[in-house]
């Protein structure tokens, strides 16, 4: 009875004090603060929707263009395959399955999605996933469908994960949070990808994402999960890989492998080790199987580039012809090995100072790392360096807008050829003014702000010398040059005898880009931390 007493005195004390904090003039202007926040984070969120919904009504990639189609073809046929054929057939060749007309080559969580998709397909109209029949097929109402699946995906599992991140793991004010999580949602390069041409990244960057947010509130076995799930949704994934693992090992080692680090070491393990056995589950009865679907997710005989990619072998090859002087086995032995030199120092790093802002940087340069020098990389693999972009929107607006136009720029030769300039135009403008107003990138580009003033020793500068003045001259120079020869690609023809000059213009001033953003954030990375209120936050 006494105990029960005190429980109910105790809950009822509570309950006057919560009343009275309410009913108080702080409470009531808390309260308002906190419900203006939400509306403006509703508003954010309903116009990314819209947006999204808006270039979804565009055209998209292999539109009316047999006999391959494209990507949106390719979608549709995983939905096809997954939904007549057992699993086991899923990534083999037979008659019912040709693998040379867009076969799976995406690890089992893709098949699985494909297949939920497939089976809402079957229920609304058959046709759009009749085995052989429906190769190719195309109507206003499939488009209507498959859009909705792109949109509901990122609804699910993509825009909650960046309202979380802004609103739990980005400093400053309401208002600020606010505003990156509105340039953040309206990044064009995702947008125009997977809402445009037609792809599924929001569901891979959206598991990264949780990874992320889980790690920066200190879940790390969830953020394991997380980020298991998305490696097994896109092999691509594994751009962002060796961070997670240097800085949940890092962290274990800091707590000690004999004693509480040992024991978090064992549950993160044991949880990755679980999730990918149960996404692998139908295919770890027989060998062959798992080996094929490795065989399909890897498939290195496809040489080193194939399209006008902005990284370093595609650049290079303008120069000198790599394909047609190294071996195919030597290509790929290179990239690997210079991708592992790229990306060890930041992981290093990472592994010896296992702090949440070097595990921010670190996720940027290993997926910059991975996309200049690894191998068969495609233009689209961009978005892996962008998500990580993303997330310092709020910590280094300037060069992180910078970046995001310069990535989405990077894309052009591909938008023009899905019929996608309008969306391309007005989406990367919006996102470029929005930065300027809303995160005032022109206002935080002092050498403090851009974290200048290691440059100022390596480069043996003159004191005096305004560094931030010239890169702010670089990002105006920068910005005409993109503008221009996006005009340029449209309103010109190229000269015969140099037909692909405007893609390979495009690929090689955005790789400058990428490759002054990699030495930017790696130098970034071995300098202090920086000073102000981030460096409580960050650690």
């Amino acid at each position: 009875m006494t105990y029960t007493g005190n429980a109910n005195w105790f809950q009822n004390s509570l309950t006057e004090h919560f009343l009275a904090f309410v009913f108080s003039q702080k409470g009531y202007f808390f309260l308002t603060r906190v419900m203006q926040t939400w509306s403006l984070v509703s508003i954010c969120v309903l116009l990314g929707v819209v947006v999204r919904w808006g270039v979804s009504l565009n055209s998209y990639s292999g539109a009316q263009k047999p006999p391959m189609f494209g990507d949106y073809e390719a979608q549709r046929h995983w939905q096809e395959v997954t939904y007549n054929l057992p699993v086991q057939e899923w990534y083999f060749n037979n008659t019912d399955n040709d693998l040379n007309y867009w076969g799976l080559d995406y690890p089992p969580l893709t098949a699985y999605h494909s297949w939920i998709c497939a089976y809402i397909a079957k229920i609304i109209n058959p046709e759009w996933v009749e085995l052989h029949r429906s190769r190719g097929y195309e109507s206003p109402a499939h488009k209507l469908f498959m859009r909705t699946t792109v949109l509901v995906a990122d609804v699910l599992i993509y825009i909650p994960a960046v309202v979380l991140y802004c609103l739990y793991l980005a400093d400053g004010s309401s208002k600020k949070k606010v505003s990156t999580l509105f340039c953040f949602l309206l990044y064009p390069g995702l947008i125009l990808i997977d809402h445009g041409h037609f792809q599924y990244n929001g569901v891979s960057l959206g598991f990264a994402l949780w990874g992320v947010l889980a790690l920066g509130l200190g879940w790390d076995a969830l953020g394991s999960m997380a980020f298991s799930l998305a490696l097994n949704y896109k092999q691509m994934e594994l751009y962002h890989a060796l961070p997670f693992f240097c800085y949940l090992l890092g962290k274990c080692v800091k707590d000690g492998l004999m004693g509480r680090g040992l024991f978090l070491l064992v549950r993160i393990a044991a949880t990755v080790l679980a999730t990918f056995a149960l996404c692998w589950l139908p295919f770890l009865s027989d060998p062959s199987q798992a080996l094929q679907v490795v065989r399909r997710i890897f498939p290195v005989g496809r040489g080193l580039f194939e399209d006008k990619v902005a990284n370093t072998w595609c650049s290079l090859n303008t120069l000198i012809k790599i394909r047609s002087i190294l071996s195919g086995d030597f290509q790929l032995y290179l990239s690997f090995a210079l991708t592992i030199l790229a990306v060890l120092p930041s992981s290093i790093r990472l592994l010896t100072k296992p702090t949440f802002w070097n595990f921010k940087l670190a996720l940027v340069n290993s997926s910059l790392a991975f996309f200049l020098f690894s191998y068969q990389v495609h233009e689209k693999s961009i978005l892996l360096v962008a998500l990580p972009i993303c997330l310092l929107l709020n910590d280094l607006p300037f060069t992180s807008a910078w970046f995001l136009q310069a990535s989405t720029f990077s894309m052009l030769p591909l938008f023009l050829k899905d019929g996608l300039l309008v969306p391309y135009a007005v989406t990367s403008a919006a996102f470029l003014l929005l930065s300027i107003c809303l995160l005032s990138v022109l206002d935080h580009c002092s050498e403090e702000e851009m974290e200048l003033c290691t440059y100022k020793k390596l480069l043996f500068c003159h004191p005096k010398m305004d560094l931030a003045c010239i890169v702010r001259w670089k990002f105006y120079i920068s910005i005409a040059a993109m503008a221009g020869l996006s005009i340029l690609s449209v309103a010109l023809e190229p000269p015969r005898h140099l037909p692909d000059l405007f893609p390979v213009l495009v690929s090689t001033i955005a790789f400058l880009h990428f490759l002054g953003t990699f030495i930017h954030f790696n130098i970034l990375q071995f300098s202090k931390l920086p000073s102000r209120k981030r460096q409580k936050k960050n650690n």
